[in-house]
């Protein structure tokens, strides 16, 4: 019977599901479970044990009052919504990041930046509210201090209400660095929440999952191409994997590292020694995980030659909103994405480090069809509204 379905659905055009698992016209049984292992979306909402208010509601308050906050940088000009803007997506729209300097990288959006497990395209801080002090500090960002944050979380009756509500102590009973790590933890609260929503191509997942042959003819043909270009010929998911698109490492992908007043940018080579060297690491002190787990990753990176060059592989979700692209800011736009690995200059590849990219060689319609699948990973989520109370509670 089983042979006599298959033979008639075969006639028909259509391929017979496996019994454990459904297929999409135009997929077979592998491609398809690689379709299902970029779900589902959205997540559990992301808890950092390393971070005692995480998930909290007040500390996520006051994480966004202080995200907001003109008066903790440098000139009392700059927040950090300056730099990630969420009407651009929590990013800029600019190649490369403009503080109180022009930077030497592109700046990240900060859709699910609460999944990530490394920061900074080289990965120079292992948690959320670590890397949430380095543009505080940073000179040419928003050149601030620890005692000029403290004294603003000290004098501002709103800010010190709400840290107390958070850390049950009043801010005039803490030192400034203390003051400073709880503003790093209270704005990392604050950015866990800001979580992409659903996609066309979660639809399309979803419906591959429970079978729904109608919900499945709704995707695109052209993404549905692309799509298989994607966990195919291009092998893009061997690196953007998983649910958030990305396998949260470093690679070298043959963009070039050099900055434009001279000098190059090593990227993880020097993420790994930033991280090993910061006081605000997780082998430190501030790290509130009791059980330590969260040291692990960070006690046992070494610093390898291979990592020379090598930048992190971003999250695509939302990438159609989120040009221009690279650690550099270098590609303006998918197209130029889709070219370069189509034209790949292997000889731009480190000699001693993984080589799994090969030029695709892709032909125009292919290119077509991966930018459709690509822009089928970016949501509709409307801009976003302060949530936060106009005095403390």
């Amino acid at each position: 019977m089983r042979a006599l379905l298959a033979t008639l659905a075969a006639a028909a055009g259509i391929l017979l599901a496996a019994p454990a698992v459904a297929q999409a016209p135009m997929l077979g049984e592998a491609e398809t479970r690689r379709v299902l292992a970029h779900g589902p979306w959205p997540p559990a909402p992301p808890h950092d044990p390393s971070n005692r208010v995480s998930g909290q509601p007040a500390a996520i308050a006051l994480g966004e009052r202080l995200f907001f906050d003109r008066r903790l940088s440098g000139d009392g000009a700059m927040a950090c919504d300056w730099c990630h803007d969420p009407a651009r997506d929590w990013s800029d729209g600019f190649a490369r990041g403009v503080g109180k300097a022009t930077l030497d990288r592109n700046t990240p959006a900060l859709w699910n930046v609460g999944l990530q497990r490394w920061f900074g395209w080289g990965g120079g801080h292992d948690s959320l509210w670590s890397q949430s002090l380095r543009p505080l500090l940073e000179p040419r960002e928003m050149g601030g201090s620890a005692a000029q944050v403290a004294a603003r979380v000290r004098g501002d009756a709103d800010l010190a209400c709400r840290y107390r509500q958070v850390f049950g102590q009043a801010p005039s009973s803490m030192d400034d660095t203390g003051l400073l790590i709880a503003t790093g933890k209270a704005l990392a609260a604050f950015q866990e929440t800001l979580v992409s929503g659903r996609t066309p191509f979660d639809d399309f997942r979803d419906a591959l999952a429970r079978g729904d042959a109608a919900a499945m003819a709704r995707y695109p043909q052209d993404a549905l191409r692309g799509l298989r270009i994607f966990i195919g010929k291009g092998s893009c998911s061997t690196c953007h994997v998983g649910p958030l698109f990305t396998n949260g490492e470093f690679a070298d992908i043959g963009v070039p590292f050099f900055l434009a007043r001279g000098g190059v940018d090593s990227g993880r080579h020097e993420g790994i020694r930033q991280v090993r060297g910061s006081a605000f690491n997780l082998l430190g002190p501030y790290n509130d995980d009791p059980g330590g787990a969260t040291r692990l990753r960070t006690r046992h990176v070494e610093l390898q030659h291979r990592n020379f060059g090598e930048f992190k592989v971003p999250s695509l979700r939302n990438v159609a909103r989120t040009a221009p692209y690279m650690h550099n800011g270098a590609l303006a736009d998918l197209r130029d994405v889709v070219r370069h690995y189509s034209e790949l200059n292997e000889d731009r590849l480190h000699a001693d480090g993984e080589r799994i990219l090969k030029p695709l060689r892709l032909d125009a319609g292919e290119t077509d069809d991966l930018i459709a699948f690509l822009s089928t990973l970016s949501d509709t989520t409307p801009p976003f509204r302060r949530r936060v109370a106009d005095t403390c509670p």
